[in-house]
């Protein structure tokens, strides 16, 4: 069987997402993970997500070993949003016939993911199902599972007026607005997968992986009030779901570091629309105390974008 045949190929790469907790290996009917002893009350985060139709260029191309990345930041990103630590992993492959090398090769992408994000891959799923997949064509899901104290969670650090509005850089358009992206590129545009933009091909720059942003991310969490992450509606949509009531964020468009991808797409798209669409070169925002700010920004290879003040919870652009 191709599924057994895809086990046995993918036990190295694995174990090499193995951290402390880890119980068992793969093939078996479920993972299994031990609580961390460090946690006196532990609350469970869950996250679950896609790689929506960025995936379409992967299979296009035949560029497999980095959507899976993708798929891992995409969850793992959102842990930390609740300022939790992921702790493993697991992954839904799709197919309409099984082809072990083009799996083995997403595979190797959501194992280095988990590294990355110290996180293990414990174990997964691939389906076979003819008539609702065609030719190359494959679907992926992941589910991340996290850990934070009962009192973090309970009682996070309260956002407040003053505090400053840290951005960490994306890596690229991540894994959002690729519908937009095929459609004005490779439709209206006429440009092919390996024309030259920026000083690279634009299916390497299309396809640069997600940015995680775990590492930093723990190295910071004691300065960080709140965290978001900026996937499918932008910053307008992402970050006021970390704000408390009555406190409104204040953002210099001017101080966006945003990569050419974004300018050339905007020639086509109102920047409204941008804005409520691609992270604009923001992966990630944090909340941090005006006095701690600039030290973290520098540490984290981030920058200053705005600030926080009172008012209705939503983005002002000036």
């Amino acid at each position: 069987m191709a599924g057994n045949a895809l086990v046995e190929a993918i036990k190295p790469i694995v174990k090499l997402t193995n951290i402390a907790g880890v119980l068992n290996g793969i093939g078996s009917f479920s993972g299994a993970f031990a609580v961390p002893p460090k946690y006196k009350k532990p609350v469970m985060l869950a996250a679950a997500d896609g790689v929506g139709t960025k995936l379409r260029l992967a299979v296009k191309s035949g560029i497999l070993n980095t959507i899976g990345i993708d798929l891992v930041a995409m969850c793992v990103n959102d842990i930390i949003c609740n300022r939790g630590e992921p702790l493993f992993f697991l992954d839904y492959y799709a197919s309409g016939r099984l082809k072990i090398n083009s799996a083995k090769q997403v595979i190797e992408g959501i194992a280095a993911g988990c590294v990355e994000a110290q996180c293990a891959l414990i174990g997964g799923e691939t389906a076979e199902m003819p008539g609702i997949y065609h030719y190359n064509d494959f679907d992926l899901a992941g589910f991340a599972v996290g850990m934070i104290e009962e009192e973090d969670f309970l009682n996070p650090p309260k956002p407040q007026k003053g505090d400053r509005l840290v951005a960490l850089p994306s890596s690229g358009l991540h894994s959002n607005g690729f519908a937009l992206v095929n459609e004005l590129l490779l439709g209206r545009m006429k440009m092919s997968l390996n024309d030259i933009f920026d000083g690279e091909n634009l299916i390497n720059l299309l396809l640069k992986p997600t940015e995680i942003y775990v590492k930093r991310f723990k190295a910071h969490r004691s300065d960080i009030k709140a965290v978001a992450h900026i996937t499918g509606g932008g910053i307008v949509e992402n970050l006021p779901r970390s704000l408390p009531k009555n406190i409104q964020a204040v953002i210099e468009k001017r101080a966006i570091k945003t990569p050419a991808i974004f300018t050339l797409l905007g020639k086509y798209v109102e920047e409204k629309e941008m804005f409520s669409t691609f992270n604009m070169g923001v992966g990630m925002i944090w909340v941090v105390d005006k006095n701690n700010a600039q030290r973290v920004a520098d540490s984290a290879g981030g920058y200053i974008i705005g600030e926080l003040i009172e008012g209705e919870k939503q983005v002002v652009f000036n």
